[in-house]
């Protein structure tokens, strides 16, 4: 995979070509930023930027202006190959707060090993329904240790939204949710993105993350993707790395003021 190539493209496709992430959610295309305005339950913030030095102080309070006269928090998510170079410093200077950085790896779903043992004892289960999501918000909460109602909002939104767009899963231990994670699915692109993969503590290490990142890759490639992407932690990224996916930048995501 030329992974110059493969990063500008997904610039392309994804970010400066990006699609609403959800129902009731609209990009919207102003002086050299792409953003995303949705309710106050979903994503709102800047997805691609084309700044320099004379242009970010200005954008990035416009950006401010404008989310504030709509009353909702946004993030501006920022890319380590993003210019001006010191646009994150110029982030913190207007008030924004950094979250912790992630890593954005992508493979070429036929380079992939998905021949993956799901664990013993576990069932690979898809979310259709109010119940399900439920499943996978209590999964998020325990894995992650936050709030999962944004989560559980957007996902319900998702699923009675098009149904093309979205695959959830939820791996369980007999009853018990153990496991969760979603695969974002964007017509008339070559990526597909793998989100909220998380695991409660007490079963980590045992394979259940693997087993979902193999899983949804399948359904990927079943529906014609070239490419699978994640925003990968410092816990998954090795995971990630030892099935095939290559770190192409970093993204951080910075909070407004």
């Amino acid at each position: 995979m030329d992974h110059a190539a493969v990063l500008a493209l997904y610039d392309r496709d994804m970010r400066e070509g990006a699609r609403p992430d959800g129902p009731g959610a609209h990009i919207e295309r102003a002086a050299r930023v792409v953003r995303q305005v949705a309710s106050p339950h979903g994503w709102n913030g800047v997805v691609w930027s084309d700044l320099d030095e004379a242009t970010a102080d200005a954008a990035i309070a416009e950006q401010v202006r404008h989310f504030a006269g709509l009353g909702v928090e946004f993030e501006w998510k920022l890319y380590g190959h993003d210019l001006p170079v010191d646009l994150g410093a110029r982030l913190r200077a207007a008030g924004f707060t950094a979250q912790p950085e992630e890593t954005l790896m992508v493979a070429e779903v036929a380079d992939l090993c998905l021949d993956v043992h799901v664990p013993d004892g576990i069932r690979i289960v898809p979310v259709t329904d109010p119940a399900g999501v439920d499943l996978v918000a209590d999964v998020h909460e325990k894995a992650f240790g936050t709030d999962g109602t944004r989560m559980r909002h957007q996902l319900l939104a998702q699923l009675t939204g098009d149904r093309d767009r979205v695959v959830a899963v939820v791996a369980l231990a007999g009853d018990e949710p153990v496991s969760a994670a979603r695969l974002e699915l964007v017509p008339g692109t070559r990526f597909a993105g793998l989100w909220g993969g998380g695991t409660v503590p007490h079963w980590r290490g045992r394979g259940v993350y693997r087993a979902l990142v193999a899983h949804r890759a399948q359904v990927a490639a079943d529906r014609g993707y070239r490419y699978v992407q994640v925003d990968a932690s410092s816990q998954s990224r090795p995971i990630l790395a030892r099935l095939g996916f290559a770190p192409l930048t970093t993204t951080t995501p910075y909070v407004s003021p």
